[in-house]
């Protein structure tokens, strides 16, 4: 166990707990809430309840951090495409059908697996069993995830994601004509009440989502779109897509139809731009469709060019 104590200075006076802890040390905002949660973290020796609280010139913080859970998961030998890598932090395209990270009962045969076995440093501000990881795809989506390889790389990419400055890009086959060109889908999503492990739209509860779409191409019964993230719940975009009565071709559990026979939903994180976490160079990566994506396609392009 470390102990770290801060005092705050007159300049970083009303600045939120979580951001001025952010900005001390090397921890990411959603671990120290974690941390203010599990009451290890007091002001003036106090405990403090919230993330959101302003600091106030001569506070005085102490902050408890567990040691590191011994990492006991298997390297395996999953073949992954790295798009790039640096000392900092890699780009993958993940296939379909990979887990992102283990979890309970199941702590093989998933993407961080394969990066324990590639990659020769993740961040461990996540935990043991997410190490890298700063965001997350569906096992069934397809395209690019970001992986920090040390904890300021990780540091400085969720705050890009959190402060919308790195945007994600998807594409998307839907079921249906979308009639508008473009627009924009902002709802609250929480978790369904029919079934807790799905998403839903909700009217009261749940956290703010926001979707911005437009039509890349119409065929007879489908729409292929181009989504940008400018949040990122789970399911968002296959929950928004529901939303608007065009739910995602291959993907059963949000209402998409699957006369294509597909093994999961026709979604793919196609690009993704951020800025370097130590040159703060602007970087923009691109993924190709998957073959049975663009098999898809060219059928229905077929179909169109034959009517």
């Amino acid at each position: 166990m470390e102990n770290k104590f801060l005092i705050v200075q007159e300049e970083d006076q009303g600045k939120r707990l979580d951001v001025f802890l952010n900005e001390e040390l090397d921890l990411s905002r959603s671990y120290i809430k974690k941390l203010i949660e599990e009451n290890k973290v007091l002001i003036n020796d106090k405990l403090v309840q919230k993330a959101g609280y302003s600091v106030k010139g001569k506070d005085s913080i102490s902050i408890e951090i567990p040691d590191a859970e011994v990492l006991d998961l298997t390297p395996e030998n999953i073949p992954i495409d790295i798009v790039y890598e640096d000392d900092d932090f890699a780009v993958i395209n993940k296939q379909q059908g990979l887990v992102v990270h283990p979890a309970s009962g199941s702590r093989s045969h998933t993407l961080v697996n394969a990066l324990l076995f590639h990659l020769d440093n993740l961040s461990d501000i996540n935990g043991v069993v997410r190490p890298g990881i700063v965001h997350r795809l569906d096992k069934d989506t397809s395209g690019l995830i970001v992986v920090a390889k040390n904890n300021a790389a990780h540091v400085s990419l969720q705050e890009q994601i959190a402060t919308k400055s790195a945007k994600r890009f998807y594409k998307a086959l839907v079921d249906g004509k979308v009639s508008n060109d473009s627009g924009k889908i902002e709802t609250l999503i929480d978790r369904s009440q029919k079934d807790r492990k799905l998403m839903a739209v909700s009217r009261n509860t749940g956290r703010i989502a926001i979707t911005l779409y437009n039509v890349i191409e119409r065929f007879d019964k489908y729409t292929l779109m181009n989504y940008e993230l400018k949040t990122g719940r789970t399911h968002q975009i296959r929950v928004h897509s529901k939303h608007i009565g065009h739910p995602i071709v291959g993907d059963l559990v949000y209402g998409g139809s699957n006369k294509f026979n597909l093994n999961g939903q026709l979604l793919h994180a196609y690009r993704l731009e951020l800025n370097h976490p130590k040159t703060n160079e602007r970087m923009v990566f691109e993924a190709p469709l998957p073959d049975y994506f663009n098999n898809v396609l060219n059928e229905l392009r077929k179909n169109v060019r034959n009517n």
